[in-house]
């Protein structure tokens, strides 16, 4: 009966300590995301590392809020958000992921009360310029590189054809446009035909379910046009899901998204249950990567392993912390920020899958940005594994092509 109370009492020791009950935290962090409702990943991987290092309000590491779902609308609710932030403090790195249009003033409102909080933002939203003004560290993905490795992949998968399916509005965004033809250039330079096909915007009058239909009875029309080896890309998340559906049965390639992830469009293609994993990616690749296998996909579609949202919040934290405790802050962060500390960063909250990146270039200017980094994840092809893309050297004209 001793010895039970003994180990009893150890357990609820070590639990008092691992949750931070007994010691405090030397400092703080915070996340803001958006809610369950908007921006799950992001909220997956704020409580991911709550999970490790403790909430706050228990003497913990992590302070989490969310900013508004109707956050152009209430985009003052966000900036005093944000900005109370810097009233603990204990704090010593805020970071907003994603960074929605209100996160430059939010930051610019820290900024006034504190001279020494770092301050990231994980997928920037505002304008390049605007959110370089004031972030210690801007993230976005690379859509430049991508532009190019997506096609290589495609070839190293041996497709001998890539279609790029979008619509006006979507062409009339300079990056997305930007990558278009990108894609197109490297389609010559790699040997494979590019193909671009219309289809209608979800939008538009027909709304989600109409874009979805044409999607599904135009992508055996153009499997027959093109042939089975030839490797698709659509730039809408709605289209995303109709496409892998028709490319599982019928035929053809798909390299990964525009926003990659195993939850982009697969377990609505192909059926697969996920609500026992939430939140936990290599079961959910692991499910999603059986469903493909079953409907014949192997060897021809793929991901990122790990969801960008949900990596973001995980690695700015864990790189945040690092900086925090070898005591850099907003004063000496420029001077000491390595490229290669916040891949390896990215690296180690997504076992398995490496990253890649550079500082992003003013296509304007030719001037990089040291405080705005793009970056991209290997692709993942089920029933295969990574490709190391993330090896592959990006040719230097893509980086300032229009």
């Amino acid at each position: 009966m001793k010895k039970s109370f003994v180990f009893v009492l150890g357990v609820m020791m070590v639990l008092l300590v691992a949750s931070g009950a007994l010691a405090e935290a030397k400092f703080h962090i915070g996340i803001c995301t958006g809610t369950v409702s908007q921006s799950e990943d992001d909220l997956r991987g704020a409580e991911t590392m709550i999970a490790k290092y403790g909430d706050v309000s228990s003497g913990g590491m992590i302070k989490h809020i969310t900013y508004p779902d109707n956050f152009m609308q209430e985009m003052e609710t966000t900036i005093s958000q944000i900005a109370s932030l810097a009233d603990d403090p204990l704090m010593k790195v805020i970071i907003v992921n994603q960074a929605i249009p209100g996160t430059t003033e939010g930051f610019r409102r820290v900024r006034e009360k504190r001279d020494d909080i770092l301050l990231f933002a994980g997928e920037a939203h505002e304008d390049p310029g605007v959110i370089e003004s004031i972030a210690d560290l801007a993230i976005n993905a690379d859509n430049i590189a991508r532009g190019y490795l997506i096609i290589a992949a495609a070839q190293k998968l041996g497709a001998t054809d890539f279609v790029h399916i979008s619509f006006p509005r979507h062409m009339s965004y300079e990056l997305l446009s930007r990558r278009r033809n990108i894609m197109e250039e490297a389609c010559k330079d790699l040997g494979v035909k590019f193909h671009f096909e219309t289809a209608p915007d979800p939008t538009s009058d027909v709304s989600v379910a109409g874009a979805q239909q044409f999607i599904l009875e135009k992508v055996p029309a153009w499997l027959d046009k093109y042939g089975k080896k030839t490797a698709f890309f659509c730039t809408n998340d709605a289209h995303t899901e109709p496409l892998l559906k028709r490319i599982a049965e019928g035929g053809g390639f798909f390299v990964e998204a525009d926003l990659p992830s195993p939850l982009m469009g697969y377990p609505g293609a192909l059926g697969v249950e996920l609500s026992d994993v939430k939140g936990d990616f290599p079961a959910i690749l692991k499910k999603v990567e059986q469903a493909v296998i079953d409907h014949g996909g192997a060897g021809r579609m793929g991901t990122w392993a790990f969801s960008y949202g949900y990596t973001n919040s995980i690695a700015l934290a864990e790189f945040g912390r690092q900086c925090a405790e070898a005591e850099i802050d907003h004063k000496n962060f420029r001077r000491k920020f390595k490229l290669e500390d916040l891949f390896a960063a990215y690296s180690g909250a997504t076992p398995g899958a490496q990253w890649n990146g550079n500082f992003y270039t003013d296509v304007q200017t030719g001037v990089q940005q040291k405080n705005h980094v793009l970056l991209y994840q290997d692709t993942y092809i089920f029933g295969k594994g990574y490709l190391d893309m993330t090896s592959v050297k990006v040719p230097e004209k893509y980086l300032s092509f229009k």
